[in-house]
């Protein structure tokens, strides 16, 4: 057992509690890895409100980077101080899913009540998501990670695991967009910003960022976005449709409202498709015609984490970073200490933030860190 400092939900609805509790060892097939950034997801912020449920007391946090500090046996491809982009995406290999190239839909059952963590006294302490990465380490399935360069910010690396991943996949795996085809991305938060430089990158026309906020559309228009909407009005579906001409060849849901959902298929072309990436709270519904989809040929598509192969994906996403085809610098907001971590999570739920992320490497120097987050500047 190691002793590492963690940030505790107890509550649903509560702030969170630094403590200390301990991590075991990594079993067969397992790594280590000692976190030095975690950013701030939306789905986070579900789950400690209590809109998805869920066992307690609990860590949570899953978008993460670090380097390996432990290796269970079996593990091969990785050694200690490797930098890795560490996923929630804890894949068997052998289900139906896995063998048929999803691991998104891993159908192996994983139980974070049995998982790494525990409290000082012995009793539960969940690893949500497979990950509980908001704390200093984290013992995850070696197929949760996925070797990065030295070269790669680890607050940049943070972004990969989830956000980017999900936007970009989104757009490449699950719609199989075209150059040439139209898109529509409602939300131009962390993820739908990575959706529109998704499109970009497949060859999009016309992409049309739609949002609440016009600083939001704003940024949107800088990661690729060629129009902007706002959603407030009656029928911004309109508005977009005269944008490209037409309808949509992709919708992409990036927000998770039940409201946005029943929108969706207003901005479609026939034979388009509603891709659902965003996910409201259990319980909430959307409504559409059905008879209105059907006879002009359209879908909707779920896309869990953007339908990915980490070891495929992530590589090529680190690439399009190297190459200045992808921005990941420009997502992060602001950065923050563990102990700052229900400041952070407050400034998220504004919704004026793109991510924040927590940091936890002494190498980090003070320079110019964004406004509102800790003065620990960029990781190295």
């Amino acid at each position: 057992m190691t002793r590492i400092k963690a940030a505790v939900a107890h509550a649903f609805g509560q702030p969170l509690s630094i403590e200390d509790v301990e991590l075991a060892r990594p079993n067969s097939g397992e790594v280590e890895v000692t976190l030095e950034a975690c950013a701030i997801c939306h789905s986070d912020i579900t789950y400690l409100d209590g809109g998805w449920g869920g066992s307690l007391p609990a860590v949570y946090g899953h978008e993460a980077a670090g380097r390996i500090s432990a290796l269970g046996d079996g593990v091969t491809g990785l050694k200690p101080g490797d930098a890795v982009v560490v996923t929630l995406i804890r894949s068997c290999g052998t289900c139906p899913s896995c063998c048929t190239g999803r691991p998104t839909g891993c159908e192996t059952a994983y139980d974070g009540d049995k998982g790494p963590l525990s409290m000082l006294d012995g009793s539960k302490l969940h690893q949500a998501m497979a990950s509980g990465a908001f704390a200093q380490r984290v013992v995850v399935a070696q197929t949760q990670v996925v070797k990065i360069g030295d070269d790669i910010p680890m607050d940049v690396a943070s972004l990969i695991a989830c956000g980017v991943i999900t936007g970009v996949g989104a757009v490449v795996n699950a719609a199989q967009m075209r150059p040439g085809q139209d898109a529509v991305v409602i939300g131009a938060g962390g993820v739908g910003l990575n959706a529109i430089q998704g499109a970009r990158i497949a060859g999009a026309r016309r992409i049309v960022a739609v949002d609440m906020l016009p600083e939001k559309l704003e940024i949107a228009m800088e990661f690729g976005a060629t129009h902007g909407v706002l959603a407030t009005g009656d029928a911004p579906w309109v508005e977009a449709q005269q944008a490209l001409g037409r309808g949509a060849d992709a919708v992409f849901v990036t927000v998770g409202a039940a409201g946005a959902y029943t929108a969706a298929p207003n901005y479609l072309a026939s034979s388009g498709k509603v891709i659902m990436v965003g996910m409201p709270a259990t319980g909430a519904a959307s409504s559409y015609e059905a008879s209105n989809l059907a006879a002009a040929s359209q879908a909707m598509i779920g896309s869990k984490m953007g339908d990915v192969v980490i070891q495929r994906d992530i590589p090529w996403i680190v690439d399009l970073y190297r190459q200045g085809r992808l921005k990941l610098d420009e997502l992060i907001s602001a950065h923050w200490s563990l102990e700052q971590i229900n400041e952070a999570i407050a400034d998220t739920k504004t919704g004026s933030a793109k991510r924040n992320v927590i940091v936890f490497s002494s190498r980090a120097q003070a320079s110019n860190p964004p406004q509102g987050g800790a003065d620990i500047g960029r990781l190295i």
